[in-house]
């Protein structure tokens, strides 16, 4: 049976991680999840110790969220990566619906991501959702809230995560392509948190500039102070 490697890069991560890793542990993945891997940024709120716990790998790195997934896969053992971030909640069923995907004719050669939904009951949330939708749509352009399944055979063949502090995401589906993006057919919630503090709009308004900055060829140090 293939074996699934999946991989979560943390950062002061202690009060999001929980749920995210009960969702991992469903009774319905048994058998799947070879390991859990978690590569974290040097975390001084009790994330180690947490991850420890779970009996998970822990992998410390330098922070920053494309050296750390890098990190995370370069001690995976797995035949396929499923990357996630620390906030993010898979849904009941998740391991179902990623075997079908695994079990598909040459799965080897595309990746797949989740549907994005926010733990926000708010319709600025709705709207928000429906404007990924759209965008994954329209572009094949699913962030890394959206998780990212991967064989390992892909991943390395197109040179895997580079480091960036962000937009490590888009980096690596665009290398994939648009041919090679496929929906898993599950939803993984994400914490609203920041789109609440910063005002959802705006968020997504600095969002879509550091989008276009990323693809002017702007370094992405400077997309970082933007990104705030």
């Amino acid at each position: 049976m293939t074996k699934l490697s999946i991989i979560i890069p943390t950062l002061n991560a202690a009060k999001v991680l929980g749920p995210t890793l009960d969702a991992l542990a469903q009774m319905e993945s048994v058998g799947l999840i070879k390991e859990l891997v978690v590569s974290d940024g040097g975390s001084e709120d009790g994330t180690q110790t947490a991850v420890i716990r779970a009996g998970a790998n822990l992998v410390e790195v330098a922070p920053g969220r494309g050296g750390q997934l890098r990190a995370g896969a370069d001690a995976a053992r797995g035949e396929w990566f499923l990357f996630l971030h620390a906030d993010t909640v898979l849904a009941r069923g998740w391991s179902d619906n990623v075997r079908d995907f695994i079990a598909r004719p040459n799965s080897f050669e595309v990746a797949g991501y989740f549907e994005f939904a926010l733990d926000d009951i708010s319709i600025s949330a709705r709207r928000l959702e429906r404007l990924v939708r759209l965008r994954n749509s329209l572009f094949g352009l699913p962030y890394g809230d959206q998780g990212l399944l991967v064989s390992k055979h892909l991943y390395q063949s197109i040179g895997g995560y580079q480091n960036y502090p962000l937009m490590e995401d888009v980096d690596i589906v665009r290398r994939l392509g648009r041919r090679a993006l496929m929906p898993i057919g599950s939803r993984a919630t994400t914490s609203a948190i920041r789109f609440q503090q910063d005002g959802y709009w705006s968020r997504a308004i600095r969002n879509l500039a550091c989008l276009g900055l990323f693809y002017l060829g702007v370094p992405v140090d400077t997309i970082e102070r933007v990104y705030g």
